[in-house]
């Protein structure tokens, strides 16, 4: 129930506050944006170690708060958090390349392969069948490197 709880005040928190990006600084855009792929990481991992490593024993109930998570991250309007001042030659304390800003059409993309595949994972993990879990994490982790290769620095 706290875990529900948390993550619906992290969804809610990042509904609020994405119409005000626009106003936000650009060193709050990439805090902001940070803290939540920090969350999706750490919502990642916990699937990862149930679903796909068994490290640690598997809780349908705690992979389908995980994916709820990362589907409100994926569907959040992120975008909003983005301007072209972001980037690492632009901004301190960013791997954002410009490239992302350069290449519109492929962020685009990119963005929608990762909200497609995270409504699939929070779809799948709704079902409970650990197997197609640990499938579905791997086509989400695919888009996440897919970002990754393209638009972020090492």
């Amino acid at each position: 129930m706290k875990k529900t709880r948390l993550i619906a005040t992290a969804a809610l928190a990042l509904s609020i506050t994405l119409p005000a990006a626009a106003q936000m600084s650009v060193e709050d855009q990439i805090k902001a944006r940070q803290g939540a792929y920090q969350f999706m990481a750490w919502n990642m991992s916990k699937i990862k170690a149930q679903a796909v490593d068994g490290d640690i024993a598997y809780n349908a109930d705690q992979m389908k708060a995980a994916a709820n998570a990362i589907a409100a991250v994926a569907n959040s309007g992120m975008g909003a958090l983005f301007s072209p001042e972001s980037s690492l030659d632009k901004a301190d304390d960013t791997r954002l390349k410009p490239e992302f800003f350069e290449q519109p059409e492929k962020a685009r993309e990119v963005g929608m392969n990762f909200g497609r595949e995270a409504n699939k994972l929070q779809a799948v993990a709704a079902e409970g069948d650990k197997a197609a879990l640990a499938r579905q994490f791997a086509a989400v982790g695919k888009t996440c490197k897919a970002c990754h290769d393209n638009f972020r620095a090492k």
